[in-house]
């Protein structure tokens, strides 16, 4: 008799209503907690409250979400898991972060979670996988960059309701997800059945392991390129340890089961400098607002708007060119002076006006730096790849290499 099963089986875990011997399943481990019943619900409400007072533990990151939302078989965000954390005085206080899904139907819910909630974005996890192999619109990236508005901005939230990620504990690292194809789990010994088959990733040319410095190369790039799209998008990153020193687990996307070389972290042959690269990006991060604003974009600005989106020849973005699905390249202007009237300490926030470079083409492309308006010269503060332009000025013409970004700040 394993946990709660011997208190009170049918008061703890979900039952099939036609046969009480068998559990729903809706979290993919076999059972189902039942937050439903008053007395399993005030056990949760009493744990969670012991770790605030108690532990001084400042949020929660809630494990498939959506199986605790279920009143009785739809996912409700009006359930009273939701109801009486809202309501608590010490838990409507501290960080409440959902995995919005489980494995049951129904159970994908991005963006559907209460106001007070922050959710990890699995769009946008997928979408920046697609974009960076080539198989994602440019309209879908830039949602996704700017903050992901249209799955949080109507019912309130801000952009920090977004943990942005590109990889978790669950699936593959980066070094695997730019190495790799398919999954490779034979190790589990589940005959390579277990673990998603969706893994969005893309080896470079070549599955596993190589000696060949061009696809070597590349993968370094790439993993960069996700580094610093995750850190200078709006809303909350979330970095998979390991991920910023190369970590890798031989392809396998369900390591949860090997305590060994296959999951470990070998500190001694990390990429350092790829490490130094992620050093960089935080830093950057930290220091300019504009990179975690608190306010969506709208377009909008005293002089110049808060984001302008530009094609590689420095015109802007029109309706035929989002929906393009083939182009490969943009770039977009964040305005330092245009924060969304944030303040701090009564004083309006200003910052560094940035212009960013995307190119996920397989040949290098040239932009045209943006017009006089947007500024008069610029300076290279960071990129993945080969970036060059003789004079940053308006106008003059910058090549950036394939499947690579830069990183460009007014001056």
């Amino acid at each position: 008799m394993l946990s709660f099963r011997g208190v009170d089986n049918q008061s703890y875990y979900r039952l099939v209503p036609d046969n009480l011997r068998f559990y729903m399943d809706y979290t993919g481990t076999g059972n189902t907690l039942n937050p439903v019943h008053p007395t399993v619900l005030r056990l949760i409400m009493d744990s969670l409250r012991y770790f605030v007072i108690e532990c001084h533990v400042d949020g929660f990151r809630f494990d498939l979400a959506s199986a605790l939302a279920r009143e009785f078989y739809e996912v409700d965000r009006l359930s009273a898991f939701f109801d009486i954390i809202h309501q608590d005085p010490i838990l409507s206080q501290v960080k409440l972060i959902a995995e919005p899904w489980d494995v049951g139907p129904g159970g994908y819910q991005v963006g559907n979670f209460p106001i007070l909630w922050s959710e990890w974005n699995g769009i946008y996890r997928d979408t920046m996988r697609d974009f960076w192999r080539g198989r994602a619109p440019l309209r879908d990236f830039a949602s996704r960059f700017g903050g992901s508005a249209d799955l949080y901005q109507t019912d309130g939230r801000r952009p920090f309701a977004s943990v942005n990620f590109i990889t978790a504990h669950d699936g593959f690292t980066l070094r695997d997800l730019v190495s790799y194809n398919e999954k490779h789990n034979e190790a589990n010994g589940e005959e390579n059945k277990d673990g998603t088959d969706d893994n969005r990733s893309w080896n470079c040319g070549v599955e596993g392991e190589t000696d060949d410095p061009s696809v070597n190369a590349l993968r370094a790039r790439q993993q960069r390129n996700f580094l610093a799209t995750l850190l200078l998008s709006q809303g909350v990153p979330m970095v998979l340890g390991g991920d910023e020193i190369g970590r890798s687990q031989g392809g396998n996307n369900n390591a949860w089961c090997q305590d060994n070389e296959i999951s470990w972290v070998d500190w001694s042959s990390g990429d350092e400098d790829l490490l130094v690269f992620t050093r960089r990006l935080i830093e950057l991060r930290r220091a300019h607002p504009v990179f975690h604003r608190t306010r969506f974009f709208d377009g909008t600005g005293e002089h110049l708007p808060d984001v302008w989106w530009m094609r590689p020849d420095g015109r802007r973005m029109t309706r035929r060119d989002w929906d393009n699905t083939e182009s490969r390249a943009i770039g977009v202007f964040l305005n330092g002076d245009e924060l969304g009237s944030e303040t701090q300490q009564g004083e309006e926030v200003r910052d560094d006006t940035f212009l960013l470079l995307f190119n996920v083409f397989f040949e290098e492309i040239t932009f045209r730096l943006p017009a006089r308006r947007f500024g008069t010269r610029w300076e290279l503060v960071l990129a993945t790849g080969n970036c060059a332009c003789d004079r940053p000025v308006p106008g003059a013409d910058v090549v950036v290499e394939s499947r690579s970004l830069a990183l460009f700040r007014r001056l």
